[in-house]
């Protein structure tokens, strides 16, 4: 359906070019040499180019001078401040001259092209250094132990380190096998009713024996027999990477709480650590892949930087979210929320819990 345009100092293109115009999946104005706009479509105003009449963002000035002043088309990527926001937009303008010293400006958003152009290029740069440090640690421990062939106690030790390094390595590729799964959103997930309690059960035994070592304190409180809809092992996986970075990041002896609650449409599964905290500026980033908060502890615990970009994508994934609340050196509070699919068939989704 066209969107019409707006004829601001009167028709600069016959009515004919402008239904053409109209058609167009870009936005558009047309601008005389004085930079002011004689025609353009509605969105072409979204942008904060135009106030009025007048072109008044000057990157956008400085392109329409350059094309009248040369009589050629351009094609240049800007980026542009948002009117309502701190962050920039980046623009593709596509500027040819017409009649009378005009210029037809097409205009395309690409802002969210050239975010995943990063994104995509930091991942293969950090999976490359993921990658590289176990694979050239496995290859010196085992010159180290051709070299040590003699001494049987030596032997045992760099095994037992290329145990461990081979077992980071497997939980690195697991973790983007996982990721990578989330990431295609293709629809056919299957989902199922699943036991919120079920699934707090299964997570807490997969990392008893990890907590046990640190002499941390699991406990588990909130809700029962509330229900989710959803992938039972990527709900697990979630909620496993949450258990673990609370225990990695937390001191030796304190505790670990998993509470669950409905919540108006929600049905929320919390982990609650003492841990070390996270800064109030690192917050937003900590989803990220491969983002650590201390690159240095997450080498000791063997962290792959992915768990928490794993969770997000699962909340995603299930229609829900994970928010976060911390303070530096009083601890951490993961919540994942998710839609509660018993709302609809009872008047109180914890009728059956309260009786």
């Amino acid at each position: 359906m066209s969107e019409g345009f707006i004829s601001v100092k009167g028709p600069a293109v016959s009515g004919e070019v402008a239904r053409i115009l109209e058609l167009l999946p870009q936005a558009w104005f047309i601008a005389d040499g004085q930079g002011e706009v004689l025609q353009a479509s509605p969105r072409a105003f979204e942008y904060g180019l135009i106030v009025l009449e007048r072109i008044e963002e000057a990157q956008t000035r400085e392109l329409i001078a350059e094309v009248q002043a040369n009589g050629e088309q351009l094609e240049r990527e800007l980026s542009i401040p948002r009117t309502r926001t701190h962050a920039d937009q980046t623009l593709l303008f596509r500027v040819t001259p017409i009649a009378d010293g005009a210029v037809l400006v097409l205009i395309e958003d690409v802002t969210q092209e050239r975010i995943l152009d990063v994104i995509r290029r930091d991942f293969v740069a950090n999976v490359s250094h993921e990658l590289k440090t176990p694979v050239g640690a496995l290859s010196l421990l085992a010159e180290a132990i051709q070299s040590a062939i003699d001494d049987p106690e030596k032997i045992l030790h760099f095994a037992s380190r290329m145990h461990r390094e081979a077992e980071r390595l497997s939980i690195l590729v697991g973790d983007l096998i996982d990721l990578s799964s989330l990431q295609k959103h293709d629809g056919n997930t299957n989902f199922e009713l699943i036991s919120v309690d079920d699934l707090v059960t299964v997570a807490l035994d997969d990392v008893q024996m990890l907590a046990t070592a640190k002499g941390i304190e699991m406990v588990v409180g909130g809700t029962g027999n509330l229900r989710v809809n959803g992938n039972r092992d990527q709900l697990i996986s979630a909620l496993r990477n949450l258990l673990t970075n609370a225990i990695h990041y937390s001191h030796d002896g304190t505790r670990v709480a998993i509470g669950t609650r409905a919540v108006d449409e929600f049905v929320e599964i919390s982990v609650v650590d003492q841990g070390i905290g996270i800064p109030t500026s690192e917050s937003e980033r900590i989803f990220e892949r491969f983002y650590r908060v201390d690159p240095a502890r997450s080498r000791i615990t063997g962290g792959t930087g992915l768990g928490l970009s794993i969770v997000k994508h699962v909340c995603v994934e299930h229609g829900g979210e994970c928010s976060v609340w911390s303070q530096e050196g009083h601890g951490s509070t993961f919540t994942i929320r998710l839609p509660n699919p018993d709302l609809n068939l009872q008047d109180n989704p914890n009728k059956e819990n309260a009786e």
